[in-house]
Formats: structure tokens, sequence, C-alpha cells
């Protein structure tokens, strides 16, 4: 009787001690919980005023390119003789090489420095330095435009291909010619282009119905692609130097 109490009292032992040593469920270290609490914040200098435009904007400053947040703040100094938007490069997103196509993304933006081409991120790190292997052959896509300018007697105004049949008609210009110059902007919207307009010597922006988009107080508004990569109009007032404004007339 006294080996079967002590066989008893063994096996309950080794019970106890195996119950001790079921694991338990491990909670996440408090770094690494604040490692992904961290990730998640949002950089306050990158946050947005206006939702349609980039949260970093080129500038120049004393002859070099650098950005700009929304509010104004230099996020990445003035160092570099050209710079992009922070948008995707096609022939980056296509590489034969795998491991670059990552900067072909729309979080990094092409600058120069010296004659060197490099991709950035919005921290300001050179991270890719551009080699000809590495590209792909992008063909640009094309669309055909609904608009397209008119010169009638000196004067520039704007048809919409599909009804216009007749000059001698003016109901059927979408723009009676009455401007010195116009020129339809490169866009998404082939309905409501943005057209840069001149009109006594100063340049604004009127949209398809005729409406004054940026006043008449510029001497030149570039003809490029900002206001299809970034909703933007590069404007001068004194035909040297050149800024960004929205669509609201707000310099960057």
């Amino acid at each position: 009787m006294k080996n079967v109490f002590i066989l008893f009292v063994l096996s309950f032992s080794a019970l106890l001690s195996a119950q001790k040593k079921v694991p338990t469920k491990k909670s996440l270290p408090t770094k690494t919980l604040t490692a992904a609490a961290t990730l998640q914040k949002i950089n306050p200098d990158l946050i947005k005023i206006n939702d349609s435009i980039p949260d970093l904007i080129p500038q120049k400053t004393d002859g070099k390119f650098g950005f700009i947040n929304q509010s104004g703040k230099t996020i990445i100094k003035p160092e570099y003789s050209n710079v992009g938007f922070f948008t995707e490069d096609c022939n980056l997103l296509n590489s034969p090489n795998n491991k670059i196509r990552q900067f072909g993304k729309n979080r990094y933006a092409s600058v120069r420095l010296n004659g060197v081409d490099f991709r950035i991120n919005k921290a300001g790190k050179r991270v890719y330095r551009f080699k000809d292997s590495d590209l792909a052959k992008c063909t640009p896509e094309f669309k055909t435009q609904l608009f397209h300018g008119y010169v009638l007697n000196n004067a520039y105004g704007i048809i919409e291909d599909a009804r216009f049949e007749n000059p001698g008609d003016y109901r059927q210009f979408t723009i009676y010619p009455q401007y010195d110059y116009l020129h339809i902007m490169e866009g998404d919207d082939l309905k409501n282009p943005m057209i840069v307009a001149s009109h006594k010597n100063r340049f604004g922006v009127i949209d398809i119905n005729n409406k004054v988009i940026i006043p008449f107080e510029y001497s030149d508004i570039k003809r490029n692609f900002s206001w299809k990569l970034a909703r933007l109009f590069e404007v001068t007032k004194d035909g040297k130097n050149y800024y960004f404004v929205d669509a609201d007339n707000k310099a960057y």
C-alpha cells in the first residue's frame, strides 16, 4: 500500500510539472509594437492641403532645384540642375532588371546632379543611378484630342473636330477666335482640357467654356506636362523666374 501511495505522489508531481511546462502565447515585444506603430505614422511635412496636387513640388532657388511641401517648407535642399515630379518612370517600371523596377514607382523622382541622373525618395536620398542597360523602351500612349486651335483673321479660337465644318458659321466654334495665342494642355480629361491663352501680351489659362481659370497676369506659362503630371501650371511674371501655381492660382 505504501508503494502505491508513493507511486501516486510521484505521478501527481509529474503531472503538475507537465502542466507548468505548457507554452503560453507570447505577446509582441514592446520594441516591435513601437516600430509597427511608427511605420503607420504620417510624416507631418507631407500632409496635403490640396489633394489634387503632389505633396512635394519642385522649386528653383539660386539656380538650383529642390523640393518644397505644400506649405512652402523646403524638404529636399536645392542642389540639382534639373528635377521632375514624384511620378512613375515607365522605363524603370518595365526594366529587364527585376531589382530595378521598384525605382520606377511614383514614390521616387528623377533628378540630375553634375550631369548624372538619379532617382531619389521623399527623404531626399539618392537611391538609384540611371544605367542605360536598366531601361526598357516605352512607347508613349497617344490620345487623339477632341479639340484643336483654329486661326481666323490672325486670332486664335478653339474648334471641336467632330462638329466643325463651316468657319463662316460662328456657332460652330467652341471658342470663337479672339486670342493672340492658344495652346491646349496635355491632360487626362479630353472633354475638359485646360488651355493656355495669350491676350494683350499677357498669359492666363481658360477652360473649354472660355472661363478664366488663371488670370491674365503672367508674361509666360510653359506648355509642358506639369498639368498632366501634377495639376500645376509653370508660370513667370518677369520672364526669368518660373514657379508653379495650382488651379486656384495659389503659388508654390
